[in-house]
C-alpha cells in the first residue's frame, strides 16, 4: 500500500506543499476476533492533517470536512467514496468494506487546527465521505473528542450518518448546539427491507435510522433526512416514494431532501457488478440512464425531486436549505417561571396543526431559554 504517496490538501490554512499525511512506519495494522469485526482489518495511522478543504469543483454545499476514517463497513454498494481507496492501492470493492483506515489522532488534530490563528471558524461537515459513525467508531471512539473540540471553539458543524451510534453522543451534541450551529441529518433513501439488505448490508435498518430522528426530536434537536440515494427502477416507484416520505414525516424529521443515485468511477463498477448479480434485467436500462456520466439525466433528477417535494408538502415537511442548521440551548437553563422553550416564528404547521413541523424550509428555529 502506498501510504507515503498520500499527500495532504495544500489549500488548507498553513499548508506549504505536498506533505505525506503519514509514513509507512506510522501504520499499525490490527484485526479483532469478535463477531462484529470479523473479517475486517484496521490500519491505525497518525495523520498530519484532518481539517480538509473541499476542491473548488465539488458540488458540495460546504468547504471544509473532517473524515476520521477511510473505508466503511456499512458496505453500501453505491458508495461514491470507494474511489478514495485506490489512492492507497487498496481495492475499491471488498477492500473498501473491510480495510478501514483509522486516524487515531483525529480529535487532537481537530483541536490543534481549530486553535490556529489562521482558522476563521468556518462550518465543518462530517460524514460526507465515509460514515463517521460506522461500526469502527464503537471501538475507537473518535467522535466524542472531535465534537468536544468543536464545542470548545464554538465552531459550527454538521453530521450526516446512517449510524445509530450517534445517539451515544447525544449529550455532547446538545452541549455543542448550545454554543454554535449544529446540523444533524440521517440518510434514508428508502424503507424497502429487501432492497436495504442487499444494497446497504452493513447499515442499521431504515427503521432504526428513523428512530435516531425520533430520538433527536425528543431531545429538542432538529434532525433532517437526506433521502439518498433514490435508486432508479428499484426504489423510485410512486408508492415507494410515498411510503418513504410518510415514514420520514412520522419520525418527526424537520426536512427531507432527495438525492438520486450517482455512480462515480470506483462505485460504478462495483454497483454494476451487484446489479448484474441481483437484477440483470436492469443492466441495459442503467447503461442508458447513466450513459452521459456519473449522474442521472437532469429530467430524471427533476422528476424525483418534484415528486418528493410534493409528498413532503402533503405530509408537512419541506426540503432543507443549503447549510441549514438548528441551534438550541440547554433545557436545564430555565427562567424563573420554569419555562424552557420558545419556538421562533411558529411551532405549528398551519396546514396540519402538528407541532414542530416547519411551514417552509428553515421557517422554524428552536431556541431553548
Amino acid at each position: 500500500m502506498r501510504w507515503d504517496n498520500l499527500v495532504e490538501n495544500t489549500s488548507r490554512p498553513g499548508a506549504t506543499g505536498d506533505i505525506a499525511l503519514f509514513g509507512t512506519d506510522a501504520v499499525t495494522t490490527r484485526t479483532f476476533d469478535t463477531p462484529e469485526f470479523r473479517g475486517i482489518t484496521f490500519h491505525e495511522i497518525r495523520a498530519r492533517s484532518i481539517v480538509n478543504k473541499v476542491p473548488g469543483a465539488s458540488r458540495m454545499p460546504f468547504e471544509w470536512t473532517v473524515n476520521p476514517y477511510r473505508g466503511c463497513t456499512h458496505a453500501c454498494v453505491y458508495c461514491f467514496a470507494r474511489k478514495t481507496h485506490s489512492y492507497l492501492d487498496l481495492d475499491t470493492g471488498l477492500g473498501f468494506d473491510s480495510q478501514i483506515v483509522v486516524k487515531i489522532n483525529a480529535p487532537e488534530l481537530v483541536r490543534r487546527q481549530l486553535a490556529s490563528r489562521r482558522w476563521q471558524g468556518a462550518h465543518i461537515a462530517m460524514g460526507t465521505n465515509v460514515d463517521c459513525y460506522q461500526r469502527a467508531e464503537g471501538r475507537y471512539r473518535l467522535m466524542p473528542g472531535i465534537i468536544s473540540a468543536l464545542r470548545d471553539r464554538a465552531n459550527p458543524f454538521s453530521i450526516l450518518t446512517k449510524g445509530t451510534l450517534i445517539l451515544r453522543d447525544l449529550e455532547l451534541l446538545r452541549e455543542a448546539a448550545s454554543v454554535t450551529e449544529v446540523g444533524i441529518s440521517v440518510s434514508v433513501g428508502f424503507i424497502d427491507q429487501e432492497l436495504w439488505r442487499t444494497v446497504e448490508p452493513g447499515t442499521p435498518s431504515p427503521e432504526r435510522r428513523l428512530d435516531v430522528v425520533r430520538a433527536m426530536a425528543g431531545n429538542g434537536i432538529g434532525c433532517g433526512v437526506l433521502m439518498a440515494p433514490v435508486i432508479p427502477f428499484l426504489g423510485d416507484g410512486p408508492d415507494q416514494l410515498r411510503a418513504t416520505v410518510r415514514a420520514i414525516a412520522a419520525a418527526g424529521a424537520t426536512s427531507v431532501t432527495p438525492l438520486v443515485l450517482h455512480l462515480r468511477p470506483g462505485a460504478r463498477e462495483w454497483f454494476m457488478a451487484w446489479l448484474e448479480q441481483h437484477h440483470p434485467y436492469l443492466v441495459a436500462r442503467y447503461e442508458r440512464l447513466y450513459a452521459e456520466g456519473a449522474y442521472a439525466p437532469k429530467w430524471y433528477q427533476r422528476r424525483i425531486t418534484r415528486q418528493v417535494h410534493e409528498l413532503a408538502d402533503e405530509f408537512g415537511i419541506g426540503p432543507a436549505s443549503r447549510g441549514e442548521a438548528r441551534r438550541i440551548r440547554d433545557p436545564r437553563d430555565t427562567d424563573g417561571a420554569g419555562r424552557t422553550a420558545r419556538v421562533d416564528r411558529t411551532d405549528r404547521d398551519d396546514r396540519t396543526g402538528r407541532p414542530g413541523l416547519p411551514v417552509r424550509p428553515g421557517a422554524t428555529q428552536l431556541t431553548l431559554l
